[in-house]
């Protein structure tokens, strides 16, 4: 059983669906709203949440910049048009400020300033009062410098603010909203790919893309290719070692690695865990 499964194993219970009716109060109390919508599970369920419950004024907005694969935004694209809310893009500049491309510790504020103050422009453009992201309570533990961006832009986080986990959220997109996205792994921004203090750049994160696109184009679903200068380091769940070590998956991927710009590919014996650069 996949890690999603397990998560929404319990199904939607009584207690996700009280939290379910706080967040829906939570948005139609806005009268209003522009979902920061990255294509992932969390802020697809609540462009439905908030589509269910404020119709067309309920508006996703996707910040197209090089910090995110192709793929993401390709996913973002499909959902909204299946939802059926209006899908506004925006191009951010991130990348350009100097303080995000130094990589330091707390480089996702500097990420989430630029998103969000765009955010609001796109808002104000369509007359929305309100921004709101998919934050879920299981975020706030983290470690997630955006999140004084988001208190400093006043952002809203329904989900979060309802008590709602991740295992609540996949359990309620599938057992409720019939969402096909359901079981969709996490997918942060590229720059997660970089060592703290490695500079980053378009060129770096179109390298780290490349990798990372052979590896869906060979079927894997959860993975990390983790930049280390001359070096790539491939992560991938444990059922998907052997194949990726042994198999015929390997050559095409070194293949896409040195196309890439890589001299060196490996495998990491510890497989696939998100965050593992956050140490």
């Amino acid at each position: 059983m996949s890690e999603p499964d397990r998560e929404a194993a319990g199904g939607a219970d009584a207690v996700a669906r009280e939290r379910l009716d706080a967040a829906r109060e939570r948005l139609r109390a806005t009268g209003g709203v522009l979902v920061a919508f990255s294509g992932g599970l969390d802020s697809g369920f609540l462009c439905a949440v908030a589509l269910e419950v404020l119709g067309d004024r309920a508006i996703a907005y996707t910040a197209v910049s090089a910090s995110h694969p192709a793929w993401d935004l390709a996913a973002a694209r499909k959902t909204a048009a299946d939802l059926g809310i209006r899908h506004v893009t925006r191009e951010t500049h991130e990348i350009e400020d100097p303080r995000y491309a130094a990589n330091p510790k707390d480089r996702c504020y500097f990420c989430k300033s630029e998103v969000f103050g765009t955010a609001w422009d796109v808002a104000r453009e369509l007359g929305l009062d309100a921004v709101a992201d998919g934050t879920t309570a299981d975020d706030l533990s983290d470690w997630r410098p955006g999140r004084t961006a988001a208190a400093e832009k006043a952002i809203l986080s329904p989900l979060a603010d309802a008590g709602l986990t991740k295992a609540q959220v996949r359990a309620l997109a599938r057992d409720v909203y019939g969402l096909s996205f359901w079981d969709r792994p996490a997918s942060p921004c590229l720059a997660s790919r970089f060592p703290y203090g490695t500079i980053i750049d378009a060129a770096r994160l179109k390298q780290v893309e490349s990798v990372e696109a052979a590896l869906r184009s060979a079927g894997y679903v959860e993975f990390r290719a983790r930049y280390h200068g001359d070096l790539v380091r491939i992560e991938v769940r444990p059922e998907d070692l052997p194949r990726l070590a042994t198999g015929a998956d390997r050559a095409a991927i070194v293949a896409a690695a040195r196309a890439a710009g890589f001299k060196y590919v490996t495998v990491d014996l510890e497989p696939f865990a998100s965050g593992r650069l956050n140490g």
